[in-house]
């Protein structure tokens, strides 16, 4: 997944970090509404 594929691009390999890049992907998730499909901008 590009998701997986980018926290461990950007945060390292080790399980530690791995949890501490998908906490933040998570609460940016959370911040854009928790919609998978977000509107369309003009």
């Amino acid at each position: 997944m590009k998701i997986s594929h980018d926290i461990r691009r950007e945060h390292g390999g080790s399980r530690e970090e791995i949890e501490v890049g998908m906490e933040q992907k998570s609460k940016e998730f959370a911040a854009a509404g928790n919609r998978v499909y977000l509107p369309i901008a003009d």
